[in-house]
């Protein structure tokens, strides 16, 4: 594993990573909506440099996504958690193979006897199975699937 070198982020970048943990305006020109709101703050900055800022955060790999989160099951959809134990060996190919499939989501390595845990979302609830049966031809690793039992909301936020 290589050393994370560490993020320096601008005031500006600390003001707009805070605000848009506490949602996304619903308007017609959002990024223009939150250059605003960074202004009344005492920041000045444009439509045009909130959007920059942005990419060049996630380019930079300061921030990982950007982007709505969705309630699968409310759209139809299927959503679970999984797991998989990969021999060290194989765990580039397998974290290679797993990321190619467009239903991953928040992939992430674990010191665990599981060490891969990713979310699986897909367009039907079927689908759920169809992805680990594939997933499990491809890798020739199986897949624990550990659907959601209960749901609860956690606000989650980080102030930087």
């Amino acid at each position: 594993m290589t050393e994370a070198k560490p993020v320096v982020l601008t005031d500006l970048d600390k003001k707009l990573i805070n605000l848009l943990q506490d949602g996304f305006p619903l308007t017609a020109r959002p990024f223009e909506t939150v250059a605003q709101q960074i202004s009344a703050a005492g920041f000045e900055a444009s439509e045009a440099e909130v959007i920059a800022r942005i990419q060049a955060l996630l380019d930079e790999g300061t921030l990982s996504r950007f982007g709505p989160m969705y309630q699968a099951e409310r759209m139809g959809g299927g959503l679970t958690l999984a797991a998989m134990k990969i021999d060290e060996k194989d765990y580039d190919r397998v974290n290679e193979q797993v990321n190619a499939f467009s239903e991953v989501a928040h992939n992430y390595r674990r010191e665990h006897e599981l060490n891969m845990w990713f979310v699986l979302a897909t367009e039907t609830p079927e689908g759920i199975q169809d992805c680990i049966r594939e997933m499990e031809e491809i890798t020739g690793y199986h897949v624990f699937n550990m659907p959601k039992q209960e749901e609860f909301y956690v606000g989650l936020r980080f102030e930087v």
